[in-house]
């Protein structure tokens, strides 16, 4: 269906319908060989509360924005090459239901939709295109996908140190790396993340830990790679026998594992059944 749709007046029509949409403020969709496949709101689980998102599906990125006014005005447009897109499904919450994970190595975040089967036909479209993509391009999936936010309703306190109660004057902040709603002295520290910025973000202290770390780790081992191999010494024989390396895990303090944090209507449409 994508090939046969792809360059055709019809295809052109509807794309630059969703273009006018969005106006000024949004970026031109039409490309030789895209194709709008499908529509829909969903609800998108945002920071503060859950809000209704438009959707628009395409052969290689996902479009979504705010609506202002429904099929005729959008904005805050966000383009999500399918590459980069991995899915995971969700168990329902008692605010919300029917929902998943978009997860991208830039951002990830929780939509729902207005009933299961909206949610299968969704999912079932996003995968056969990201497969097809994949298959194309010779990529692998996203490996290192953004942590999503946490919501602010989700906890009163400080999820690192546990006792910095949320009000007011004392404002709830997100780690960069693992999402987590921290507050301003467990959350001092900025590491520079390129797959997320090109400026330094906001990490909890625990992350930053972890994050310097791993880049001391990839240091020594850049050190070792660029380090001359010294030649053998003469008379050395090789021990018998097996050598083995031991080390012991490092054990971070998590947020409890089986903790419910994602609790996130309104229906798929597709231009063609």
């Amino acid at each position: 269906m994508m090939d046969h749709l792809a360059n055709t007046e019809i295809n052109s029509q509807r794309i630059a319908a969703v273009e006018n949409c969005f106006g000024a403020s949004g970026q031109p969709l039409a490309l030789p060989g895209r194709v709008l496949l499908g529509e829909g709101i969903l609800t998108k689980e945002c920071r503060k509360k859950p809000k209704p998102r438009i959707f628009f599906l395409f052969n290689d990125i996902l479009v979504y924005g705010s609506i202002i006014i429904n099929k005729r005005k959008y904005n805050s447009q966000h383009i999500i090459p399918l590459e980069d897109v991995t899915l995971e499904t969700l168990p329902d919450t008692l605010q919300m239901k029917n929902r998943w994970m978009i997860k991208t190595s830039k951002k990830s975040f929780v939509v729902s939709a207005a009933s299961l089967t909206e949610r299968k036909e969704w999912i079932s479209h996003l995968e056969e295109c990201i497969k097809h993509l994949l298959t194309k391009t010779g990529r692998q999936p996203c490996r290192e996908p953004a942590a999503p936010w946490i919501p602010d309703k989700a906890t009163d306190i400080c999820m690192r140190c546990t006792h910095t109660k949320f009000s007011t004057l004392t404002r709830r902040h997100h780690c960069r790396k693992c999402g987590f709603v921290v507050c301003a002295d467990c959350s001092r520290q900025r590491f520079l993340m390129p797959r997320l910025s090109p400026k330094p973000l906001r990490v909890c202290n625990l992350c930053y830990r972890q994050l310097l770390a791993e880049k001391k780790k990839e240091a020594e081992e850049d050190r070792r790679q660029t380090e001359p191999i010294p030649s053998a010494m003469q008379g050395y024989e090789p021990s018998s026998g097996d050598d083995s390396d031991k080390s012991d895990d490092e054990k971070a303090e998590q947020w409890p594992a089986d903790t419910e944090f994602y609790t996130s209507q309104v229906s798929w449409s597709s231009f063609h059944s």
